[in-house]
């Protein structure tokens, strides 16, 4: 259909085809205001309910108790690595941090430029082939909050269950498996995404927060860094990213469709079950991931020896099937498929039967 190929990219990511459908229809007068949402006031009644569409459709699909605010802001997931400190910080109590890859050593870098911090936990000795025990996590009953990121799109890492912080907030960086499974709002203080694997287009970031925990900036900082700013205008301070909203509230309604969290999560289990299983069982692949922290979304896998030449023939044999954007990040090689929620077991499918092919032409 639409001559789509399939395409495993870690983001932007593959979006549901009857949300692409809906949109395409829509995308000249929608519901006869005859206008786009691209084109309308975001001060309008009609935007107005498109918002609230969005944020009432995530707060169904994930259970977001009401002492949380939902918020549509823009700046990626990577300016949260310094609001939430801008925020949250309290002086004199270290921020804990559980350090699994790329993505916490970017919210390192900038936790370090606004407030102290500790490393309760790192996975760096073993080359973030695993997300810590929860044993092995030595975390600070005082702490301002804990930082962790739940899954690892370059390592290809999964936290499945998370630390227990007590009456410290834990805030989770959710960017890569947000909407994947179900999970507890009420055991976090914060969770933010970019918007870009699993709740829609690139531009919007989503964060999910506690209000009381906005009461902890000060009046000096930045209007716009300010969560109270955006909660008191309900993410509309600025102009927000109208149509980025309008396809979330598209895919939250695509997701209802589906059958809610509980069936993604059962479909996501069974596309990366397949995925592994063709990795495992063919002595020419394997997965550098220990077994019980492999990512659900982002399955990283190399061909023995690693064999760089070899991978990159695997990437372009592959892209001309039409199995797209296979390439391993450049930090680390090899090759990854990201399998996210509108990710068909089609694709998955089509993969494996790929990979096989290949492996009896050059294994």
């Amino acid at each position: 259909m639409y001559n789509r190929k399939f395409n495993f990219s870690a983001g932007p990511a593959v979006l549901p085809v009857p949300v692409l459908e809906r949109a395409r229809d829509e995308m000249l007068n929608f519901e006869n205001s005859g206008m786009s949402v691209m084109e309308m006031s975001h001060r309008s009644a009609v935007f107005e309910g498109i918002l609230a569409r969005a944020e009432n459709g995530m707060r169904r699909v994930m259970n977001i108790p009401d002492e949380y605010a939902v918020l549509f802001l823009q700046g990626g997931a990577s300016l949260q690595f310094a609001m939430v400190p801008m925020n949250l910080y309290q002086p004199g109590k270290p921020v804990d941090m559980l350090h699994t890859g790329t993505w916490t050593k970017k919210a390192i870098v900038e936790l370090g430029k606004i407030a102290e911090y500790r490393l309760a936990a790192s996975t760096e000795a073993d080359k973030f082939r695993r997300v810590p025990r929860l044993d092995e996590i030595d975390l600070n009953p005082d702490a301002s909050y804990v930082h962790m990121a739940s899954n690892n799109t370059i390592a290809g890492t999964e936290w499945h269950v998370f630390p227990n912080t007590g009456d410290v907030p834990l805030v989770a960086d959710m960017s890569s498996d947000i909407l994947s499974k179900p999970i507890d709002v009420s055991k976090f203080g914060v969770i933010f995404a970019g918007a870009q694997k699993n709740i829609g287009p690139a531009g919007v970031t989503v964060v999910i927060i506690r209000k009381d925990l906005a009461e902890r900036a000060g009046e000096s900082l930045p209007t716009m860094l300010n969560y109270r700013t955006h909660i008191s205008k309900n993410s509309m301070f600025n102009t927000p990213p109208t149509w980025g909203i309008y396809l979330i509230a598209l895919v939250m309604e695509w997701l209802e469709a589906e059958g809610g969290l509980s069936a993604i999560e059962n479909r996501n289990k069974e596309k990366a079950a397949l995925l592994y299983d063709a990795i495992d069982r063919n002595d020419f692949y394997y997965c550098p991931v220990e077994t019980e922290s492999r990512s659900l979304m982002n399955v990283v896998f190399r061909v023995r020896g690693d064999d760089a030449a070899l991978e990159a023939k695997f990437v372009a044999e592959a892209t001309a099937a039409g199995l797209l954007n296979l390439k391993g990040h450049r930090s680390v090689g090899g090759l990854r498929a990201s399998i996210y929620n509108a990710q068909p077991m089609a694709g998955v499918q089509a993969l494996v039967d790929f990979m096989s092919a290949f492996a009896e032409r050059y294994g």
